[in-house]
């Protein structure tokens, strides 16, 4: 499976999604310039974390106008695999690929530790791997991770089964207190109508080995290879 990870002024967590998906996963990987314009070759895109452009004006706004988005826009028209992980869901939905916005932290801080998220849907590329309220211990690193959407865009990420991932406490419960940055509804993660797009707050590409304490996060990877199988 051949995965490209885009690479913009500002990114940072890059590398540590070519390195989970090359050497932990052992799949053929690139990292893409945001001003490449042809992504035909790759079946899977990693829009990683970081701070893309300074994250200047708001996070991801003016990622979106790279020249890059236009083919990451094609791909997922394609039904190809897209997968946005902090900066790159906040980019995802500033360029209209994920219903929605993010917000500053309720905290008004910079979070960074891990948390609890829980598995609400499973029948996506990124999930068939996982069980249904699966538990997952993974870190967050972010200022602005507070999901917001209004009450129509939020009804139908709900019947339409768009969210997969929840904060919860460790006993699995979705619970206020265990919520690191208000997000609506807990939200950690969504996925598009069409169930190939993904955006979630959380870095599984940090937790994909047992050196760094989890591998919870290998689980995402491992599903997106589960579909070339």
């Amino acid at each position: 499976m051949n995965f490209a990870v885009l690479v913009f002024p500002g990114s940072n967590c890059d590398m540590d999604c070519y390195h989970a998906i090359k050497h932990v996963l052992g799949q053929p990987v690139d990292f893409v310039w945001h001003q490449e314009t042809d992504l035909s070759k790759y079946d899977c895109v990693v829009i990683p974390g970081g701070f893309s452009y300074g994250d200047y004006l708001r996070t991801g706004a003016v990622a979106r106008f790279s020249p890059v988005m236009q083919a990451v826009q094609e791909h997922a028209a394609k039904g190809q695999l897209v997968i946005g992980i902090c900066n790159g869901f906040q980019i995802l939905l500033e360029a209209g690929l994920l219903p929605g916005a993010m917000l500053r932290n309720n905290s008004q801080r910079f979070v960074c530790k891990f948390v609890h998220i829980t598995t609400e849907e499973t029948d996506t590329p990124f999930t068939r791997k996982l069980d249904k309220g699966q538990l997952l211990r993974i870190p967050v690193a972010h200022g602005e991770g507070n999901y917001y959407a209004d009450e129509n865009a939020l009804r139908e990420l709900e019947a339409n089964r768009q969210v997969i991932f929840r904060y919860s406490n460790p006993g699995g419960e979705v619970t206020p207190e265990a919520n690191p940055n208000g997000s609506m509804q807990n939200i950690a993660g969504i996925c598009n109508r069409g169930r190939n797009v993904l955006g979630m707050m959380p870095h599984p590409e940090r937790c994909s080995e047992r050196l760094l304490t989890s591998e919870d996060g290998r689980g995402i990877f491992e599903s997106l290879l589960a579909g070339t199988v």
